[in-house]
C-alpha cells in the first residue's frame, strides 16, 4: 500500500500521494536545470558577469528596502525619504549664485561673532612662532598665570554641566605630582616602562571588577569615551568579517547613542541603523528586533545615555543579542563610577546593565568622569579576549620591525595612566560611594523641583542617576538656556526634542538650590516676555532643525571648528 499524506481543509478532505509530491519536485528541479543550461548556452561570459553584477545590485537594494520597511514601517520610511530628498534639493539650491552669496554673508556674520567670543588674546601673551631664546622660568610662569586667569566658565563654582567632575585640590596635587614622576613614560614601550604597564593592567582589572566581569574579562585603557566607542565598533566590524564573512556591517543603536558612534559609522564605513525611543525615552526593543538582519555586527545601548540620562533596557537587548549571536556593547562612559557604585550608595540595584547580562560582550567606562581621574582616561572592557583581539592593530610587514598596537594611538602618555591608577587608589570605595550618593541626591532634587515647582518645564523620561533633562511646550528652552548662561550657568543644549540638561558633578552638588532658583526666575521672565527667539543659540538650533535650511548648520559648525585653531582675528 502506498504512503498517503492527508490535509484537512474545513469541510474538504484532500488525499495526496507522497509519490506525486516527489514527482512534482523532480519535474521542477529538472525544469530549473534546463533553464540554467539554456542560460549558460545562450549568454556569453561577459553577459553572465554583467547579469551577476546587476543581480547583486538588485539584491542589495531589495535587502536594504525590506530591512528599512520592516524596521521603521512605511510612514517613517516615506518621511525619511522625503526629508532626504528635500535636503538634497535644498543643498543644490543653496549653491545657486544668488543664494550662495546670501548664505555666505550670514555664515560670515556668525563667524565674526564667534571670533569675537573665542579669539581674545590677553595682553602680553601672543606667540605665533617659537622665540629665538627660551623664556626664563619666571617669565614663563607669569605668562601662564595670565592665561589661567583668563575669564572662563565658573566650573569651580559648579555652574558647568559635566566637563569638570571633581575639582578637588588634594586630588589635583596628587595627579600633578604623579604626572611629574611619569611625564616621560610612553605606553608604546612597556619594556622600557614596566611600572606603567603594571598600572594599566591594574586599572583595567579594577574597572572590570566594578562591572561584574567574569574571570575571562579583559580590556585596555584609552584616551577617552570616543576612542573606547570607536574601538568597540571597530572590533565588532572586524569580528563580523573574520567569523561571519560580513562585508556590509551594520550597527543597531538608539537615536540617543553617543555621537562617537556616528563618528565610528563614518570613519569605519559601518551602516548605522538608528532606533526610536519609547515614551520613557529608552530604546524601542521591538524596533531593534525588527532591524536585526544578517549584516548586523553590533547592538548598542546606554546606561545612561548622554542626552536624557535614561538607562536603556539592557537585559532585553541582551536577550536579543544572545538569541541572534550578535555582540552587545553598553555605553557606560557617562555613568561610569556612578552606575558602578549606585548599589553600594543606596542599597538597591539599578536595572541590570553590566556583564551580569549574558549578552553584554563589551562596556565602555570613562574613568575621567565620575572616576575623577585625569582628563584623557577611559577603559574599554570585554567579556573575553575573543572580542578584544579584534581591536588590535598588528603588522608583520613593516620594515621598522614587528608592530602591534592595542588601541588607535601609537604612543600613549604613561603619566595619564599613572594618574588614573593613583587617583582610584586615593579615593577608594568609600570615597566613590559617598560621591555617588551626594551627586545622585542632588540630581533627584533638581528632578523633583522641575516636576513639582516649575510647571512650564517637563522632565524627560525617568532619569535615575546624575543627568536631568527637561523640555517645554510653553517656551523656547534654548532661549531659557541663554538666559541661564547670562547668569553664569553653562547647561547643555539638546535637540529632537528641544531641551537642556544638567549633568551633576561633585562641584554642582552644593549649588543645586541656586540653580533651581535661577531656573524659576528665568522661566518666569520668558513667560512674561513671550519671546519666540531670544538669542543666538535658539536661532542656531532653529536653523539646525529646519528642513529647508538645515544644511547651513553644517557650515556654522565647520566655521566654529576652524576658529578654534585660528591664531588671530580676520580683518573685518
Amino acid at each position: 500500500m502506498s504512503t498517503m499524506a492527508k490535509f484537512n481543509m474545513s469541510r474538504y478532505h484532500v488525499d495526496i500521494k507522497t509519490e506525486d509530491l516527489t514527482n512534482c519536485c523532480r519535474i521542477a528541479i529538472s525544469g530549473v536545470q534546463r533553464a540554467v543550461q539554456y542560460y549558460v548556452n545562450t549568454r556569453s561570459i561577459k553577459d553572465q558577469i554583467e547579469d551577476l553584477i546587476c543581480l547583486l545590485i538588485v539584491y542589495r537594494f531589495l535587502h536594504n528596502t525590506v530591512v528599512v520597511l520592516y524596521g521603521y514601517g512605511p510612514f517613517r520610511t516615506v518621511a525619511g525619504l522625503y526629508r532626504q530628498f528635500a535636503g538634497n534639493i535644498t543643498r543644490r539650491m543653496l549653491k545657486l549664485p544668488i543664494l550662495k552669496e546670501k548664505v555666505g554673508q550670514q555664515v560670515a556674520g556668525t563667524r565674526a561673532m564667534i571670533e569675537n567670543e573665542f579669539i581674545n588674546k590677553p595682553k602680553g601673551v601672543s606667540y605665533s612662532q617659537i622665540p629665538n631664546k627660551g623664556l626664563s622660568d619666571t617669565v614663563l610662569n607669569h605668562k601662564l598665570d595670565i592665561l589661567v586667569d583668563e575669564k572662563s566658565a565658573n566650573w569651580k563654582g559648579g555652574q558647568v554641566s559635566g566637563a569638570v567632575y571633581f575639582g578637588d585640590d588634594k586630588v589635583a596635587k596628587l595627579q600633578a605630582d604623579t604626572y611629574y614622576k611619569f611625564c616621560f613614560a610612553n605606553q608604546l614601550h612597556p619594556d622600557a616602562f614596566p611600572g606603567v604597564r603594571q598600572m594599566e593592567a591594574e586599572v583595567v582589572s579594577m574597572v572590570l571588577n566594578l562591572f561584574n566581569a567574569p574571570e575571562s574579562g579583559c580590556g585596555t585603557t584609552t584616551s577617552g569615551g570616543t576612542e573606547s566607542l570607536l574601538l568597540a565598533c571597530l572590533g565588532a566590524r572586524e569580528k563580523a568579517y573574520a567569523e561571519k564573512g560580513i562585508t556590509e556591517p551594520e550597527i543597531i543603536a538608539p537615536v540617543s547613542i553617543h555621537a562617537a558612534v556616528f563618528k565610528a559609522s563614518q570613519y569605519f564605513k559601518i551602516k548605522l541603523r538608528l532606533v526610536d525611543l519609547t515614551d520613557d525615552f529608552t530604546v524601542n526593543i521591538a524596533q531593534v528586533k525588527r532591524l536585526i538582519n544578517r549584516n548586523t555586527c553590533l547592538i548598542m545601548g546606554s546606561a545612561p545615555n548622554f542626552p536624557y540620562g535614561t538607562i536603556d533596557n539592557i537585559q532585553a537587548l541582551s536577550d536579543l543579542a544572545v538569541s541572534h549571536n550578535i555582540p552587545l556593547h553598553v555605553d557606560c562612559c557617562l555613568g561610569s563610577f556612578v552606575v558602578a557604585y549606585y548599589s553600594r550608595a543606596f542599597g538597591e540595584e539599578l536595572p541590570c546593565f553590566d556583564f551580569r547580562c549574558l549578552g553584554v560582550t563589551s562596556i565602555s567606562c570613562d574613568t575621567h568622569k565620575y572616576g575623577f581621574t585625569p582628563k584623557g582616561s577611559s577603559v574599554i572592557l570585554y567579556r573575553n579576549n575573543d572580542y578584544r583581539r579584534y581591536q588590535y592593530f598588528i603588522s608583520t610587514e613593516w620594515t621598522g620591525g614587528l608592530y602591534g598596537s592595542p588601541t588607535l594611538a601609537g604612543s600613549r602618555p604613561g603619566a595619564l595612566t599613572a594618574g588614573t591608577w593613583a587617583t582610584m587608589l586615593s579615593i577608594g570605595n568609600d570615597g566613590y560611594t559617598k560621591s555617588c550618593r551626594a551627586m545622585v541626591m542632588a540630581a533627584r532634587e533638581l528632578k523633583r523641583a522641575v516636576a513639582e515647582e516649575i510647571p512650564a518645564l517637563d522632565v524627560i523620561g525617568d532619569p535615575l542617576v546624575t543627568v536631568v533633562a527637561f523640555k517645554s511646550e510653553k517656551l523656547n528652552v534654548h532661549s531659557l538656556n541663554d538666559r541661564m548662561t547670562r547668569r553664569g550657568w553653562h547647561l547643555c543644549a539638546l535637540q529632537k526634542p528641544a531641551a537642556i540638561h544638567l549633568c551633576v558633578t561633585r562641584l554642582s552638588v552644593t549649588v543645586i538650590k541656586e540653580l533651581i532658583e535661577d531656573l524659576k526666575e528665568c522661566v518666569n521672565e520668558l513667560l512674561e516676555a513671550d519671546e519666540e527667539l531670544d538669542s543666538s543659540t535658539a536661532q542656531i538650533y532653529g536653523v539646525a532643525n529646519s528642513l529647508t535650511v538645515g544644511s547651513i548648520a553644517d557650515d556654522l559648525i565647520s566655521a566654529f571648528l576652524d576658529i578654534l585653531y585660528q591664531d588671530k582675528k580676520t580683518a573685518q
